[in-house]
């Protein structure tokens, strides 16, 4: 594969998969959405068919890593590193791109997120009608439940291993990679890890999966958007690099 061919596969792939992810974050998040407060498994379904979307566009040409984490977790197994900046920056730029579309998609929704008052009825009763502003970090990036650096750093190393070694072990099944298989067993992988390991910070697993979107986020004129939170903004992308490393170094040593 030429560098043209990995970095265009990879932006390709990135940005339908976080055009997803972001989408489905939006429409469960934004006010006058109708998928509105769908819920935690309508996000992970969500997430898990944007790795399918995206990682079946980008196969034919880089492969469809689309996660730095999985990139390192691949050189570190095989030793060849010479093309990962590749990956890595086809990545971020196709996070990026991903973002910004769907700031355009729900472009209505955004410029709606104000405070207003919502029925004539509680004015008429004296009741508080008003809805605050949506958060809407939350819909770009990851966002803890409970704030607790090391607990969080730990939920992102431990949620990423459990993405990139099984990964790196499907290459063992014979025939999994030319059936085609791969792709859409990794996505139901996706989503088990919402399900199961996303609860404490919202499973960045990805470094540019959250950094791509949280840079778009800072810039976006959103109405009432709230804080990028760029303290955080270093656990999602140091945790899923250490998990990719470390479930690379694993994988050479067992398998």
């Amino acid at each position: 594969m030429s560098n043209g061919d990995i970095f265009l596969g990879e932006f390709i792939g990135t940005a339908i998969l976080i055009l997803f992810g972001a989408g489905v974050c939006a429409a469960v998040t934004l006010r006058y959405s109708k998928a509105r407060a769908s819920g935690w498994v309508v996000i992970a379904f969500g997430w898990g068919l944007g790795v399918m979307a995206g990682a079946y566009t980008a196969a034919p040409l880089s492969g469809g890593h689309l996660n730095p984490a999985v990139t390192i977790g691949i050189a570190v197994d095989t030793g060849k590193w010479g093309k990962v900046w590749v990956y890595l920056l086809g990545q971020l730029v196709g996070a990026i791109l991903g973002a910004i579309l769907t700031y355009l998609v729900y472009f209505a929704q955004f410029q709606a997120n104000v405070r207003e008052t919502t029925t004539a009825e509680g004015l008429e009763s004296g009741e508080s009608t008003e809805d605050g502003p949506v958060a809407t970090l939350g819909i770009f990036s990851t966002v803890p439940e409970i704030r607790n650096p090391v607990a969080n750093l730990i939920t992102e190393i431990i949620a990423t291993a459990a993405l990139v070694l099984p990964i790196l072990a499907f290459g063992l099944t014979k025939g999994l990679g030319e059936s085609g298989m791969t792709v859409l067993i990794v996505s139901l992988l996706v989503v088990g890890i919402g399900l199961s390991l996303g609860g404490p910070t919202g499973y960045a697993i990805n470094p540019t999966r959250d950094l791509g979107p949280r840079i778009v986020h800072t810039f976006l004129p959103i109405p009432n958007k709230g804080t990028s939170d760029w303290g955080y903004a270093w656990i999602p992308v140091a945790g899923p690099l250490i998990g990719g490393v470390l479930a690379g170094l694993v994988y050479k040593a067992a398998f």
